[in-house]
């Protein structure tokens, strides 16, 4: 495999600016809850937990958009939150509010994770994964008409967001208009994600949307094919945690790219690292495989992070460095 040198990372990433993304998926609040353990409870065999800090960030979606403003583009958050805290405090807190729809009576999905000694020790969830109103897709599907942009990323958490009937209105429109796609897909909804530019499934999902193995390199390869069978898309990359990635360009051969991640402390939002600069690059000009490369980087750095983390272009150009 030929890496990324240091020259071409830089020309691609310096066009990051120029981009705007829309990102289209299920909005959530990560809250962390960070502490320590010093007892068991006498009421049952569970730990203590004495919180010494509470943070919150931009989850789901919002981690994509958030991904992508780090990088130095210009991202549209596209999603729904609740009447309440929770979805005043991510309006608040994204570039661009003007694509978040509130909805009534439908709580803000709100993940919260509570850490002692760099671990977690429980996830609580708050949300509500009801279809949305019809209203509010077609305000979705008018909005996304208006604006002017140069590609979009679906991000999937089930949540209700990505439905049928949104997609066949939005997909069909972006590809007559020539305007890039790119899918991080949940498995119920794989069926209607097409036609898109690429789609980017961890090899769990994709074994599930195949019903076959997805763990050795003879498996996913074989995965690929039937997921091209599957669904309309140009590039397919397959992310395998601790094995690294695997990207497909259609009729081509598949490429294996071995994970460079060092230590790793947390996978939280790192697929929506990959999606935002995979994405990114491509939009940028580079090739599937200098899209992959850049990715794979990128997750490594994240997953080095304990929480929903992002990076910076410093930080990704450092870590291309590191692997020349």
């Amino acid at each position: 495999m030929n890496k990324i040198n240091l020259i071409r990372a830089k020309k691609i990433l310096s066009k990051f600016k120029t981009l705007k993304v829309l990102v289209l998926g299920d909005v959530m609040l990560d809250k962390y809850l960070w502490g320590q353990v010093d007892r068991i409870s006498p009421e049952a065999p569970v730990p203590i937990v004495n919180v010494k800090k509470d943070t919150s960030c931009l989850g789901g979606a919002g981690n994509v958009c958030h991904n992508l403003e780090n990088l130095d583009a210009s991202p549209v958050l596209i999603g729904v939150v609740g009447k309440d805290a929770a979805g005043e405090w991510i309006k608040n807190n994204i570039p661009d509010s003007s694509g978040i729809f509130t909805v009534k009576n439908r709580p803000t999905s709100i993940k919260t994770r509570i850490i002692a000694h760099q671990q977690q020790v429980v996830r609580v969830d708050q949300e509500s994964t009801r279809p949305l109103p019809r209203k509010i897709g077609e305000e979705i599907f008018s909005f996304i008409q208006q604006e002017k942009f140069d590609g979009l990323i679906i991000s999937d958490y089930k949540k209700g967001i990505i439905s049928q009937s949104l997609m066949k209105k939005i997909l069909p429109s972006l590809d007559k208009n020539n305007i890039p796609v790119f899918a991080d897909p949940k498995v119920k909804n794989i069926s209607f994600l097409s036609p898109v530019t690429m789609l980017t499934p961890n090899h769990y999902e994709a074994a599930r949307i195949t019903h076959k193995p997805c763990s050795t390199d003879t498996e996913v390869e074989e995965v690929g094919r039937k997921l091209f069978s599957r669904v309309s898309t140009q590039y397919l990359i397959i992310k395998r945690g601790q094995q690294g990635m695997t990207y497909f360009a259609k009729d081509e051969p598949p490429i294996h790219i071995p994970t460079i991640a060092k230590e790793v402390y947390d996978v939280t939002g790192a697929g929506d690292t990959v999606i935002a600069t995979a994405g990114l690059a491509l939009l940028a000009g580079a090739s599937i495989q200098e899209a992959a490369i850049l990715a794979n980087t990128a997750a490594s750095i994240v997953v080095g992070k304990i929480g929903t983390a992002t990076l910076s272009q410093e930080e990704l150009l450092a870590g291309v460095e590191k692997t020349i």
